[in-house]
């Protein structure tokens, strides 16, 4: 079905209050949120960049097949130092690990997105960024863990939060570490014909 406007329904299959945010600075708003569900964990043997398009992918079928005709959009952010991928910390426990393992270090984000257009097809684009923290004291790592930032965030950390003062060095795509790489996904929705409009 689509819009009163002509153009195709814009579904987005992610409950991320970061990625709608994001679309939105585009003027981007979906027509209709609609999260997918999906087992996270990785595959044996699966690189961090695999593991971002599988489930990226999947999410924007799966929420594709019950929204007909709609254009969907689904994306996965995937922290990694080396091929060890870090979780979503949902406890900080979690946080803590992550925290400490990435100080001092390099650490790689791998970000896709999948647009899935109103035929039923699929296009996706793969985004790289590298991320270098600054060596954290303990009193850094907990004054980040009481921020409670880190929940639910690849990686234990939010860089558009009070992390930005952990990170010493960006290369690449820093739409790609909050959650979505912007220039690949306008260009990817375009194609769909959705188009950035007022916000």
């Amino acid at each position: 079905m689509s819009s009163a406007s002509g153009a195709p329904r814009f579904v987005l299959a992610s409950a991320s209050p970061r990625r709608l945010e994001l679309l939105r600075q585009l003027g981007l708003g979906p027509d209709l949120v609609d999260p997918a569900e999906s087992d996270e964990t990785p595959l044996p043997r699966e690189t961090p960049r695999q593991l971002a398009r599988r489930l990226a992918c999947a999410k924007a079928r799966l929420v594709a097949a019950r929204n007909e005709g709609a254009v969907v959009l689904g994306a996965d952010t995937v922290v990694s130092c080396g091929r060890r991928v870090l979780p979503k910390a949902q406890d900080a426990a979690a946080a803590r690990r992550c925290l400490e393992i990435l100080s001092g270090r390099r650490h790689t984000v791998s970000g896709c997105v999948c647009v899935v257009d109103a035929g039923g097809r699929a296009r996706f684009r793969l985004v790289t960024t590298l991320v270098r923290f600054k060596r954290l004291e303990a009193r850094e790592i907990e004054a980040y863990l009481a921020s409670g930032e880190w929940r639910g965030k690849a990686g234990g950390y939010a860089i558009q939060g009070r992390a930005a003062a952990l990170v010493r060095w960006i290369n690449g795509s820093y739409c790609n570490v909050v959650g979505l790489p912007l220039y690949e996904t306008a260009a990817l929705l375009a194609a769909a014909g959705v188009r950035a409009g007022a916000p």
